[in-house]
């Protein structure tokens, strides 16, 4: 495939270039979309949703429409709702065990998640939610130390686990709640559906894809992932060594640019991200685990950005290393203000 045909197809698919109808639909189409950094996700989501501000993304979580945790990777994610509890039984048994050696040496033990989670049942019990301070507070008082990220692993583990999940921000401090009062319960998959569930969700969502593609955003063993692959290959359709949804989009749009957050699945959801960043600009897109934010202009990044919040204005600092139509990048940015409810800036 043509890369112009890969960035074309994976914007419509990720829903930049053919917003969806609500915060929901968007999550739920892409299974998973990286949340470490809370105000960058909730744009990731916005920017794929129609008449989108970041008070409607908030309420999407508020509403427990969409969830935020650890399903995969042993990174945060917003999920849908009836998605959670699958995904961490399907991805999350293989991250919890990598991290033994990492709990060993923190002194976490069996006994000490153990405790923990008494101690976290008690104090969410009854519908509550939590800031992560109040929970370390929770923990030391129960004679259990949260030092040297501890607390931390602790609250990351029961996450996995699916004793807890993120709720409502309190202020700009994450908050957790007890998974089965803050979701209402759900039918259990069992293995094999779950994997074909995720394979075709995946490339219907990111596609075109390859399988390498879809074992390192999974983080499924080869052998798992190819079989899940092949469990739904009749639903998908298949050009040289990339698969996507067998309705293929050819959805096109009057936006010609885009500013995508950090940590964006447009960028992330991929080994080979080629088809859309040069090679040459790589590194300063990509390091030391940091995806930053992106100008991409007809699905091609070609710079940077970054924002400043100023009184009552946003100030967008852009970072070019290509040719980009000015009008066009205004126009993302003013969506991007939108999005805020202020004013923009470039600077």
């Amino acid at each position: 495939m043509k890369p112009r045909d890969i960035a074309r197809l994976r914007l419509a698919h990720h829903h930049i270039s053919a917003p969806g109808k609500t915060a929901a639909e968007v999550v739920a189409s892409l299974v998973a979309m990286q949340a470490q950094d809370y105000l960058g996700a909730l744009w990731s989501v916005g920017l794929r949703t129609a008449q989108a501000t970041e008070a409607t993304i908030t309420e999407a979580i508020a509403d427990r429409q969409i969830v935020r945790t650890w399903p995969m990777r042993g990174t945060l994610h917003f999920v849908a709702a009836a998605d959670v509890r699958w995904l961490l039984a399907l991805l999350t048994p293989r991250i919890i065990a990598s991290a033994a050696g990492r709990h060993r040496k923190l002194g976490l033990d069996a006994e000490v998640f153990a405790r923990s989670r008494k101690l976290l049942i008690k104090a969410l019990e009854g519908g509550q939610s939590l800031s992560r301070d109040t929970l370390y507070q929770v923990l030391e008082s129960g004679g259990i130390a949260t030092n040297d990220q501890r607390g931390y692993h602790i609250l990351w583990r029961l996450a996995q686990e699916g004793l807890i999940c993120c709720a409502s921000h309190m202020g700009k401090q994450p908050a957790f709640a007890l998974l089965d009062q803050w979701v209402p319960a759900h039918p259990v998959m069992d293995r094999e559906t779950s994997l074909g569930t995720l394979a075709l969700r995946y490339f219907e969502g990111h596609g075109p894809a390859t399988l390498a593609d879809f074992v390192w955003w999974s983080g499924l063993k080869i052998s798992d992932a190819r079989k899940a692959l092949e469990m739904v290959a009749s639903k998908l359709v298949k050009e040289e060594d990339f698969w996507m949804g067998a309705e293929a989009s050819s959805a096109k749009t009057t936006r010609s640019a885009h500013l995508l957050p950090c940590f964006d699945e447009c960028l992330l959801g991929y080994t080979d991200r080629s088809a859309v960043l040069d090679p040459q600009h790589a590194a300063g897109i990509i390091a030391g685990g940091m995806f930053l934010p992106t100008v991409v202009v007809h699905g091609q990044v070609i710079g940077t950005w970054r924002r400043a919040l100023k009184g009552k204005e946003v100030r967008l600092a852009m970072k070019a290393f290509a040719d980009a139509p000015g009008k066009a990048v205004e126009a993302a940015a003013q969506r991007y203000g939108d999005f805020l409810g202020l004013p923009v800036v470039l600077v």
